[in-house]
């Protein structure tokens, strides 16, 4: 196929003990899947069904990176994730078969410019500039299914300078993993490639430049980033 500009190279992250990597189709995130992070931006868990927002595929950054503090931001925020890396496609997917799409899991670090994110929200606009900036997911190595199985409990935890900020459970996940893929799938078609930041817990809080940030999952090991400089 000939193209009138040179295409960008494809998106990708590390593969757990494989020298091929994943390529990046789609990002999405699940936004206050857990229930005292839901509090603790205002909102109250038990009346809000899930609701989504994307990260383009070159927002990746690979684990132990140092990256530029972004700029039109005075308030970066870290925010632990568990990663969901769907290997097989579909459209309305049962829950009960959710499970059958995922190849594997992982750990990232959801950025958010949340003084933007913020501004966007009180003026009812999208939350693009807050969230969907370049280096915004930080990803570390995905570990097949075959490797880990599926996690439904297990720590999830964030430091800062090895200092805890973020704690919790996988189990304290509002909305399951197959419950995520079920309802994202009757809104479109997932397909393989594409990655789902499955929430954060409460505790989110600022990087400053110097910053060594670290998200850890129990079982899918952990993902580190270095604030650098300002861009």
């Amino acid at each position: 196929m000939e193209f009138v500009i040179e295409p960008q190279q494809q998106a990708s992250v590390a593969v757990a003990n494989h020298a091929a990597r994943w390529p990046v189709r789609r990002i999405f995130c699940v936004g206050r899947n857990y229930a005292a992070h839901a509090r603790e931006m205002g909102r109250d868990p038990d009346r809000e069904p899930p609701f989504f927002f994307t990260k383009p595929a070159d927002a990746v950054v690979d684990d132990g990176q140092t990256i530029p503090y972004p700029p039109e931001t005075e308030n970066l925020h870290y925010e632990a994730e568990m990663i969901v890396a769907i290997g097989k496609g579909g459209r309305d997917i049962a829950e009960s078969d959710a499970l059958d799409h995922v190849w594997g899991y992982g750990v990232g670090n959801d950025l958010t410019r949340r003084d933007l994110q913020f501004a966007a929200r009180e003026l009812g606009r999208p939350w693009d500039w807050g969230k969907a900036f370049d280096n915004s997911a930080v990803i570390a190595p995905l570990h097949p299914v075959s490797e880990v199985g599926h996690p439904k409990t297990g720590a999830i935890r964030l430091t800062v300078n090895q200092d805890v900020r973020q704690e919790a459970d996988l189990a304290e996940l509002i909305w399951s993993v197959p419950e995520i893929i079920a309802i994202l799938s009757r809104s479109m078609a997932l397909k393989p490639g594409d990655l789902i930041m499955t929430g954060t817990p409460a505790g989110v809080g600022p990087l400053v430049p110097g910053d060594v940030c670290t998200a850890t999952v129990e079982g899918l090991g952990s993902c580190t980033v270095t604030i650098g400089p300002r861009a």
